[in-house]
């Protein structure tokens, strides 16, 4: 279902050039709010959530949210051109989708953030900032009712001629770690693809929509879904752990403001944000009353 491969790629540098002939001499105005947005699905409604509460919480300065704007070749212009000031990113996503840059094989988190944190200084201004404490990996799932066993990639590569594949929409469209290179690492050969919102495809799995999803670890709903998860035995995916981004004129004119985002840094981990996805997406909870319900538990936010 990956059509154009350049199209992302393309998106991103058409937006960038645009971005580029408006930046002009414009100074950031001390009393505009902090654009703070996201992905457009759940645990990245959460993530926008918690960092305007705990920014309003140890600072005067004032929040504002463009809640799911888009996937990474919206996002990465949007700060460039400054429509966003903060979103959470995740570090192998930055480095092999936006960078175009190859994960080493076995290279650590520490090394992936690194290469990141020059590469975006370096081409857009911006910084990561420290750690959220949980990475976001990718699990191929299936139903407990599916008539085959996996534990691996590889073993799902085996039988996947007689399985239907479906991952969202993005999925298919990414460099690096996508669709296509994942095919080719694996020798995958589905007998079918689907498209799929990413909120969307984990129902599906389950009710035999399509026989396997690329899940994301930290979804609530592979375990009360009682999904069955594999392991990337080839190691293709890097790693994703969750990253604060800012542009830096942004954090040139709110000087506290990096200081307050590392505030949270190793306060969530994967059990926590699963929790947290779990309370919207199964229990219908809001996402605004999730991310406070989170930072009171944990006593992150002022008395």
């Amino acid at each position: 279902m990956k059509f154009n491969k350049g199209i992302v790629s393309g998106t991103i540098a058409a937006s960038l050039l645009l971005a580029a002939c408006n930046s002009g001499d414009d100074v950031r105005d001390e009393s505009a709010p902090i654009i703070v947005s996201g992905k457009p699905w759940t645990e990245q409604y959460i993530l926008p959530h918690i960092l305007e509460q705990y920014i309003e919480s140890y600072s005067d300065y004032e929040v504002e949210l463009k809640e799911g704007l888009g996937e990474v070749s919206i996002l990465t212009p949007a700060l460039q051109n400054g429509e966003i000031d903060v979103y959470v990113e995740y570090t192998g996503t930055g480095l092999e989708h936006v960078l175009e840059k190859e994960a080493e094989e076995g290279e650590s988190s520490e090394s992936i953030l690194e290469r990141v944190r020059t590469g975006y200084a370096e081409e857009y201004n911006v910084k990561w900032l420290e750690p959220l404490g949980f990475a976001n990996e990718y699990t191929l799932a299936f139903s407990e009712k599916a008539n085959f066993e996996a534990a691996t990639y590889s073993d799902i590569a085996q039988v996947s001629a007689d399985l239907s594949f479906g991952a969202p929409h993005a999925f298919y469209e990414r460099q690096g770690d996508g669709y296509d290179e994942f095919v080719e690492a694996y020798g995958f050969d589905f007998a079918e693809t689907e498209s799929f919102d990413a909120n969307i495809m984990y129902e599906a799995v389950q009710n035999g929509q399509v026989d396997v999803i690329p899940a994301f670890t930290t979804e609530g709903r592979i375990e009360r879904f009682n999904l069955q998860t594999t392991e990337d035995d080839l190691g293709f995916f890097p790693s994703y752990d969750a990253v604060p981004l800012v542009r830096q004129e942004v954090l040139d004119t709110y000087p506290e403001l990096e200081e307050i985002i590392n505030g949270l840094s190793g306060q969530i981990t994967e059990e926590d944000m699963q929790a947290m996805n779990s309370k919207v997406d199964i229990d219908g909870e809001d996402y605004a009353d999730v991310a406070r319900e989170f930072l009171e538990s944990k006593g992150l936010l002022k008395e």
